[in-house]
């Protein structure tokens, strides 16, 4: 069968521009207002000088000591704590999402998830079904969920972190949607549920993190256990038409590690691509951020 390895960006980002790139950071426009944050891929030089770097940023986020995961943000402008920006999807209204600055430098949005959103739209709307079930797991603050809605899917939506299920939810209100079915639930003990229970959904999204915890308190570690979840998936996912996307963040995963994980799990995968993702700056510099799988099988 034949695979197709990609890297892909987004094309239609109107309101997300990345500026620059290096020294261990990126800075970034998401609206009107343009932060600074930590970037660890970001190894080679800046291209702008540290003083005009500097000028155009709203926020600067600080990284604790003795904790490079946490910090705060440094406002040089006017800049609100919370704001909106819209994603174009190519068929249909905008995606409206609402953002932040955490202490944890995330913002609620992964821009480079982008292509992927264009993917769910493109394939719900393919599938002869007429109202498909789509599993959104470590779904975060909720684009992909938004996307399949917006397509006409029924979403079940599940996250370990319930403000970031809130998060979500006033994501799909901001985009004038509704009937998203929300979990707050540990992914791993959830699919094995849905695994007895005998449900099977249209397509499977995961964007595992490296490391996580669940409501519980129970431990997720990525290398450890994302073979035993995908086992768990190809049970979860209907045989006739279906598709399956896998994002990972992992510096030690290859896009080649995913397709092993994938093709030893699922009997079928058809029209496979995998690669990278990556952001490109005004100076055109590649930020890679992440590797991707996704595979369809649609009539």
């Amino acid at each position: 069968m034949k695979e197709t390895i990609l890297s892909l960006t987004p094309q239609h980002w109107e309101d997300y521009e990345l500026i620059d790139t290096g020294g261990f950071e990126k800075l970034e426009r998401f609206g009107p207002y343009i932060l600074s944050r930590p970037e660890p891929q970001a190894i080679w030089d800046k291209s702008m000088s540290a003083e005009d770097w500097k000028k155009q940023a709203h926020a600067i986020f600080s990284k604790e000591k003795n904790n490079p995961e946490k910090g705060q943000w440094i406002e040089q402008k006017k800049i609100p704590h919370n704001w909106q920006i819209k994603y174009q999807v190519p068929k249909g209204s905008a995606l409206s999402l609402n953002l932040a600055m955490t202490s944890f430098k995330h913002i609620g949005l992964f821009p480079e998830q982008a292509v992927n959103w264009d993917y769910i739209l493109d394939t719900v709307d393919k599938l002869q079904v007429a109202h498909p079930k789509i599993l959104n797991l470590f779904a975060y603050t909720g684009a992909a969920s938004i996307a399949a809605r917006a397509a006409g899917a029924e979403v079940t939506h599940l996250d370990a972190v319930k403000q970031v299920v809130t998060w979500s939810k006033h994501n799909m209100e901001s985009s004038g949607l509704d009937g998203i079915r929300w979990i707050v639930d540990d992914a791993m003990k959830f699919i094995k549920r849905e695994v007895r229970r005998g449900n099977k959904y249209h397509g499977i999204i995961l964007d595992p993190p490296a490391y996580g915890r669940g409501p519980d308190g129970e431990k997720w570690i990525l290398e450890e256990q994302i073979n035993e979840m995908l086992k768990l998936c190809a049970e979860l996912l209907e045989p006739d038409q279906h598709f399956l996307i896998l994002n990972m963040y992992s510096l030690s995963f290859s896009s080649i590690i995913a397709a092993n994980l994938v093709h030893s799990n699922f009997k079928e995968v058809n029209n496979a691509e995998h690669g990278e993702l990556y952001l490109v700056d005004n100076f055109n510099k590649k930020l890679p951020l992440g590797i991707f799988f996704r595979f369809r099988k649609v009539k």
